[in-house]
Formats: structure tokens, C-alpha cells, sequence
């Protein structure tokens, strides 16, 4: 995990709590029993008007412009704000800025500085995610920034990477004993369900297409299921006649566990046994002849293949407390005031 990622992450941790994944919900996470516990109580009513200045962080405003700007940024990237969750929303926003606002203040403190060039380099990172000039502008217009704006933000994220780097340089990755041990005590977290492999010719004719494309799609699975069953070359007739991608692998999709395909394909497939075909089977997609080739029971994945993913996962575990942990820090010596 780089570390914006870790900055972004630990933003709305620790400032938007109402929103904070429990352990259980984090399929990484160690499982605990579930305590009982009251229900949180709801977030504090935003008002429907609201005032130019929303709070103050050692006496600087956090605006109603740059609060506004953020919403709009939440909206483009996740749709409109449902009206029943608009007072959790809006203070885990409200949060978020006033967590991002003691960040630039601790920057200024310790007068990190970004050069111009680098600025600019960002910036032509950004622009490069876009077709033209004339999109990027477009996107910009869409969440009602100037070049300006992006360039003093992208300065300051900039800032904020180079300070938390430097706050991170003396956490230590987590060692093979620490892996081992989340290993030996996380036993559920590396079952590995029943797998199968399986090959298949799809005969697209998706879901919008007219009766009469739909029927002549069937007919020629139809024709192809018979050629399988006498006996022709399965992965031949899905390379000549499949619409699949996976057609130059003779229609080989590999291993495959329950719920990577769609409930259609999936039933049928793991009903089959190993060389047996299955009939025409039909999804959103069009007509699919599937013959299933191996079975794999369910087994527990082995420390060894999965010990470098949990190094990197404790890794980034610690790393992500380190970062919540300085940003509670900064935040409890800061002078916060909410005035909605």
C-alpha cells in the first residue's frame, strides 16, 4: 500500500468514526466474538442553510466553499447523497476537512516544501489519465475546480505524503514469526473452497437482443452441443466457434471456486463431472456448453504459500496504525471548534 493510500485511508478512519469498519466487516481482519454494545448514537443534524465558516482549526476557518467543493468531489465519485444518510455523510465530510486542514497546518509547521516542478510533474501525471486537454478541463469543470485549486492541492497532498513518509521511516516490516502467528490463529481466513476447471463455447446473444438474433444464437449452440457429445475436439470447436475471449485457450477458464461466475453457469458447471458436458446453459450473456475437466475438493490453503501476503498485509497493518495514530496526535494538540 503506497502512502497516499495510507493517508486517504487513515482520513476517514479517524475522522469519519461513524463510518469505521468494524474487524468483522474487513475479511482481512482477526475474527473477535461479538460484544454487545449499545447502538451508536446518530449523527448531529446537519443544518439545511449553512454558514460560511462550518468550524475553526487554531483559529483558521474551514470554509463553506471548500466544504461544498468536497461534497461535490464525494457526489461525482459515488452519486447523489441519499436523504437519509445526509447527516452521517455530511459530518464524516465535515471531519474529513477538518482532519485534512490540521494536516496542512502540522505541514506549515514544519515548513515542508514542494517545488514547482514537482507540482507540474503531478500534474501531467493527471492529465495523462485523460483522452485530451479538453476532457481534463471537462473533469475539472465537473467537480468545480480550477486548474489552480488542483495544482494548490496537489502541492499540499504532496506535503502531507513527505511528512507521513518521514513519520513512517521507523516502522519496521512485520517479521515471519509475526506472519506465523496470525497464520496458526487465523485458521478460517485460509480455507480454500471446492474448485472446479472447466472449459466452455459461448454463443453470445445478450439479454436486449431480438427474438429472431436469439433463436438462430440457439440454434447454433444447439448444433455445437451435438458435435460435442459425438465426440469432436471440445477445445477445437471453441476456438472456431466461441464468442468468449477465453476461445484461444480453447475455452479453458481455469480453477474457479463458487460465486466467481453468474448463478447459472456456476450451477450447472459444478453439477458436472470431470469430461461430462452439460446442456445448453442460458445467461445474461447468450447460450454457454461448459465441460468440466477437473475437481478440486476443499482444502486449507499452506503457511508457505501465503506467508509473503501476510507479511505484506500485517506490513501495511502497521503502517496504517502508525499513520492514525499521528494524525489523533495532531489533532488532539490542535484547537478544533464545530459551529454547526
Amino acid at each position: 500500500m503506497n502512502t497516499r493510500a495510507l493517508i486517504l485511508s487513515a482520513l476517514v478512519l479517524v475522522s469519519a468514526s461513524a463510518c469505521k469498519k468494524t474487524p468483522a466487516a474487513d475479511s482481512t481482519a482477526t475474527s473477535q466474538p461479538a460484544a454487545t454494545t449499545e447502538a451508536p448514537a446518530p449523527p448531529k443534524p446537519m443544518p439545511a442553510e449553512l454558514p460560511d465558516v462550518l468550524a475553526r482549526v487554531n483559529g483558521q476557518p474551514v470554509t463553506k466553499t471548500d466544504f461544498e467543493r468536497l461534497v461535490g468531489n464525494i457526489e461525482a465519485g459515488r452519486g447523489p447523497i441519499p436523504a437519509d444518510r445526509r447527516d452521517e455523510i455530511l459530518r464524516a465530510a465535515l471531519d474529513q476537512l477538518i482532519t485534512y486542514t490540521v494536516m496542512k497546518q502540522e505541514v506549515s509547521s514544519r515548513k515542508l516544501e514542494v517545488s514547482e516542478a514537482e507540482v507540474n510533474s503531478q500534474l501531467q501525471q493527471m492529465q495523462k489519465q485523460f483522452p485530451d486537454e479538453a476532457e481534463f478541463k471537462k473533469a475539472l469543470a465537473a467537480r468545480n475546480t480550477s486548474l489552480e485549486q488542483l495544482k494548490s492541492d496537489a502541492r499540499t497532498d504532496m506535503a502531507i505524503d513527505r511528512m507521513v513518509e518521514s513519520e513512517l521511516a521507523t516502522t519496521t516490516d512485520a517479521t515471519e514469526t509475526e506472519a506465523r502467528a496470525f497464520y496458526d490463529q487465523n485458521p478460517d481466513k485460509f480455507q480454500q473452497g471446492e474448485a472446479i476447471r472447466a472449459n466452455h463455447i459461448l454463443i453470445m446473444a445478450n439479454e436486449s437482443a431480438d427474438d429472431a438474433t436469439k433463436k438462430a444464437a440457439r440454434a447454433k449452440a444447439d448444433g455445437l452441443l451435438k458435435r460435442a457429445r459425438a465426440g469432436e475436439d471440445f477445445a477445437k470447436l471453441a476456438k472456431e466457434h466461441s464468442d468468449d475471449g477465453s476461445k484461444e485457450q480453447g475455452g479453458d477458464l481455469g480453477f474457479f471456486q463458487k460465486g466467481r461466475m453468474v448463478p447459472a453457469f456456476e450451477q450447472a458447471a459444478f453439477a458436472l463431472e470431470p469430461d461430462q458436458i452439460s446442456d445448453v446453459v442460458t445467461t445474461q450473456f447468450g447460450y454457454h456448453i461448459i465441460k468440466t475437466t477437473e475437481k478440486k475438493g476443499a482444502s486449507t490453503v499452506s503457511y508457505d504459500e501465503v506467508k509473503g501476503q501476510i507479511v505484506k498485509y500485517l506490513t501495511n497493518q502497521k503502517k496504517q496504525e502508525r499513520v492514525e495514530a499521528f494524525i489523533e496526535e495532531a489533532k488532539k494538540r490542535a484547537r478544533i471548534e464545530v459551529l454547526v
